[in-house]
């Protein structure tokens, strides 16, 4: 069973449109970047990746082996503007990764092929912006 949204989804869809147009302030980011790190958990449900936006949030995704104690051996880690901008389209993990912005340690951990969130690229078309398709292969 896929885990449930704790951000109501039309705040979380608001948030990430405001985002998207240049007007968000500190609470409309947290929103938006929960909301995409929820909607990333659905779409790929699973323990064996940990994605990471402090002080937004945390989320555990993509299917695999479990991980229950420590440092788990797949995480992604990156500010909430970087992961904002992967989950519209508008920022290409490849390089985000090679430029530092993306810390991404583990077998599982490219997750690319996830990117953009259905979410962050209706924000992105719905504010102009022109999403990049997701990136082949990472």
């Amino acid at each position: 069973m896929p885990p449930r949204r704790r951000t109501d989804p039309l705040a979380g869809r608001a948030a990430v449109g405001v985002w998207a147009r240049g007007e968000a302030e500190r609470k409309d980011v947290t929103t938006a970047v929960r909301f995409t790190l929820e909607e990333l958990a659905e779409i790929a449900p699973g323990n064996s990746v940990e994605v990471r936006v402090p002080p937004a949030g945390a989320v555990q995704a993509v299917a695999g082996p479990r991980h229950t104690r420590g440092t788990p051996p797949n995480v992604v880690e990156t500010d909430p503007e970087t992961w904002l901008g992967l989950a519209t389209g508008t920022l290409n993990w490849a390089d985000v990764v090679t430029d530092g912005r993306v810390r991404a340690s583990g077998d599982r951990s490219d997750i690319s092929h996830l990117l953009p969130l259905t979410a962050g690229r209706r924000a992105a078309s719905a504010s102009g912006a022109e999403p990049e398709p997701p990136a082949a292969g990472g």
